[in-house]
């Protein structure tokens, strides 16, 4: 008996010591994880929703989900989703955060789809 849980401790340790294959040449590397900056979003983040309709116009589209808001604006060039909710100590709910995509489903930066709204809606 003292045999096999030599054999079966023994066997625990080796695998402990494996390596991580390294990867083969030829093949993709893992795909980046996404970073966000909010550089060019000052715009929109902490804007009410007055604020926004003054910069890009109507929304497109309105969801309330319990306290929190989205307001969807479009172009033809991107979707843009701003969504917002009230401070901790309640009050006007403010831009929290954005995503942007391109109209058919493909990542675009965040302040580019900002600027390409604020041109539909004339430049304010």
């Amino acid at each position: 008996m003292r045999a096999v849980s030599a054999i079966v401790a023994g066997g625990l340790l080796a695998s402990g010591c494996a390596t991580i294959p390294t990867p083969v040449a030829g093949t993709a590397p893992p795909p980046a994880i996404a970073t966000y900056s909010a550089v060019g979003l000052e715009r929109v983040l902490g804007q009410n929703e007055n604020a926004l309709v003054g910069l890009m116009g109507q929304p497109n589209a309105e969801v309330t989900e319990g306290t929190g808001r989205k307001l969807q604006f479009a172009s033809s060039i991107c979707v843009l989703d701003a969504y917002l909710y009230p401070a901790k100590g309640g009050g006007v709910p403010v831009v929290a955060h954005v995503d942007a995509r391109q109209r058919d489903g493909r990542a675009i930066d965040r302040a580019s789809c900002v600027a390409a709204l604020t041109r539909r809606a004339g430049g304010r």
